[in-house]
């Protein structure tokens, strides 16, 4: 999933350099697709960020039940969706305030889980810790990564792509930017290290110190059985004092900025539609400071639903509200692909060249077949487990269970047929698409100044900002 969003990234980061506009991943589809499945990408995304808030205040507010396990965690909830509209007031100021300390705050964390979980992997940790002796990959052989075979690894997909969810919005922020084509590259390239180090090289770590068989991560009820996290558990079993307590500190604001994230990537593309028509007028209205105010208020609304799941019935109405989001966020990185696909085949059926560019893709259009081709076979393998579910003994599953799995599908396909009926415009041919409407124009003497510069520069200079 990785090397998926890698080149999403990449894809996205040479259509927002070249059209840098508000509501990207919709406008993209719709441009370079399909406008019926822009429409349909449009509001999948707008559900996927609404339905991951109320989530998120709710992981937010188990994982503070950590320290006091008598406080409810609606009232967590509450104070947390407070938190979120006293941020969103100062609109994209306030996201990016909080996203750059939130973000600080994260890579300081796993920096030190990384050198920390290295020292307690080679046994280098306190005696009143369990970590004291040589600790080395002992759970890769019991109870093993693949002990659920090859379901059990077709099962994981969607989780893994959920926990890349939002890597994308660095497109959104390209058109609030005041240099896009500055800025961007310089934020893409970054993606890389944050995929490396957050997600590869940070749960190796977990995957070696802690089991797959824990009785103290979260359970089937997590409101009920206050658990922790696997960073939790690795930095409580390592025997440091407080370490525990700064790991489930950093991802409660970890969670925080993701429920801030939604906030602002939901309403953002909620209004980019509005003003293309495709929603309601009211969407479209943006305040003197630059806030969508109606369309921030209508996300924020959704974070009350992380309400119902404080009720008898509520994980059940919870479980069918996070189907609907469940596969949003790879139909939107496959649009992306896609999108990015059909730009360079029409940039070249229009006589353009790749010089023309000033932000390539690293991978190129085969960087985006092989992002596309990556979520084609998630989404099979999503099928194949929503049909015969983990632990069904290789029998087929009820409907309940397959609607649970891929509830989204059938949402995305509804939207593209209404879009189709209000649109009456669906595939557009190559000799369709525009490529030059609304195109960022390029300061080439700028930009050649500035590659002639570091062409001067020293061979470590110049690999820094290769890699930075």
């Amino acid at each position: 999933m990785g090397v998926m969003i890698f080149n999403v990234v990449y894809a996205l980061g040479e259509l927002a350099v070249m059209y840098p506009v508000s509501g990207g991943f919709y406008t993209y589809s719709v441009r370079f697709i399909d406008p019926s499945w822009g429409f349909a990408m449009g509001w999948n995304y707008v559900f996927q960020w609404a339905i991951v808030l109320p989530l998120e205040l709710v992981v937010a507010g188990i994982t503070a039940r950590w320290w006091n396990a008598d406080i409810n965690v609606g009232v967590w909830v509450t104070i947390f969706l407070g938190l979120i509209v006293i941020i969103n007031v100062f609109g994209v100021l306030g996201f990016a305030e909080e996203e750059f300390w939130s973000s600080l705050l994260k890579l300081t964390a796993v920096v030190v889980f990384m050198i920390i979980g290295l020292t307690f992997v080679l046994g280098g940790g306190p005696d009143s810790g369990r970590y004291n002796e040589y600790w080395g990959a002992r759970l890769w052989y019991d109870p093993s990564p693949f002990k659920n075979g090859f379901k059990g690894i077709c099962s994981i997909f969607v989780t893994a792509a959920f926990a890349f969810s939002g890597t994308e919005l660095v497109g959104l922020a390209a058109a609030e930017s005041e240099n896009p084509s500055k800025s961007l590259p310089g934020a893409i390239k970054q993606v890389f290290w944050r995929i490396t180090l957050f997600y590869i090289v940070g749960l190796l770590f977990v995957g070696l110190l802690v089991s797959a068989n824990d009785e103290n991560l979260l359970g089937a009820d997590p409101l009920i059985d206050v658990n922790a996290s696997p960073f939790v558990l690795a930095a409580k079993y390592g025997g440091i004092p407080g370490f525990a307590h700064f790991m489930n500190f950093i991802i409660l604001i970890s969670v925080i900025s993701i429920g801030n994230s939604g906030v602002y990537g939901g309403s953002r593309t909620l209004t980019a539609m509005a003003n293309q028509g495709y929603a309601p007028k009211i969407f479209s209205y943006v305040d003197k400071a630059g806030r969508p105010t109606f369309s921030t208020a209508l996300i924020l609304a959704f974070g009350c639903l992380g309400y119902i799941n404080l009720t008898a019935s509520g994980p059940l109405v919870f479980e069918w509200l996070l189907a609907l989001s469940g596969l949003a966020a790879l139909f939107t990185w496959g649009s992306i692909c896609l999108a990015h696909i059909r730009f360079r085949t029409a940039w070249k059926y229009q006589g353009h060249t790749l010089d023309e560019i000033p932000f390539k893709a690293v991978g190129g259009v085969y960087g985006s077949y092989l992002g596309l081709l990556i979520i084609l076979l998630v989404l099979m393998a999503q099928f194949y487990t929503a049909l015969y579910p983990l632990g069904n003994d290789g029998k087929i599953g009820t409907a309940e269970d397959f609607f649970k799995s891929y509830l989204a599908l059938p949402v995305v396909l509804v939207f593209w047929a209404l879009g189709y009926a209000w649109k009456r415009k669906g595939w557009l041919s190559t000799s369709e698409i525009d490529v030059d409407t609304g195109r960022k124009p390029v300061n080439w003497a700028l930009v050649n100044a500035t590659k002639s510069e570091r062409a001067a520069y020293p061979a470590w200079k110049r690999v820094f900002y290769f890699l930075f």
